[in-house]
């Protein structure tokens, strides 16, 4: 029973000590996505990712109001993050995700690219 106790304050100890970050970027990046979540989850973080790769095959994303509802849902994803890290493959960096970091920016959360970006 101690142990049980011992180990349930150890799990305990760890809540919050882990930074979310969402991932932004076009979805025709799906392999670059996929690598950077194994990435940052390995380096002990809570990872958000989007929910269908619209640019990669999923054509769910393109039927009607969908597109907007998981655009409106990805806002959420970073409103629950520490910051976002954007997946711009070749600096690259479409309307929505411009969209996206001006969100994050204008409220506060951090920025970080997969390709670094001049200031």
């Amino acid at each position: 029973m101690n142990y049980m106790m011992c180990h349930c304050q150890n799990a305990n100890n760890m809540v919050g000590k882990y930074k979310v970050i969402t991932l932004c970027g076009s979805t025709k990046f799906k392999d670059a996505y996929i690598a950077a979540q194994k990435d940052l989850t390995l380096k002990g973080n809570i990872v958000i990712s989007v929910g269908l790769f619209g640019h990669s095959g999923d054509d769910e994303v393109w039927t009607e109001g969908t597109k907007e509802m998981l655009d409106d849902m990805h806002k959420r994803k970073i409103d629950m993050a520490d910051e976002i890290f954007v997946i711009n493959v070749g600096g690259y960096i479409g309307e929505s995700t411009k969209s996206e970091i001006e969100y994050a920016r204008k409220n506060g959360k951090k920025v970080n690219y997969l390709v670094p970006i001049e200031p």
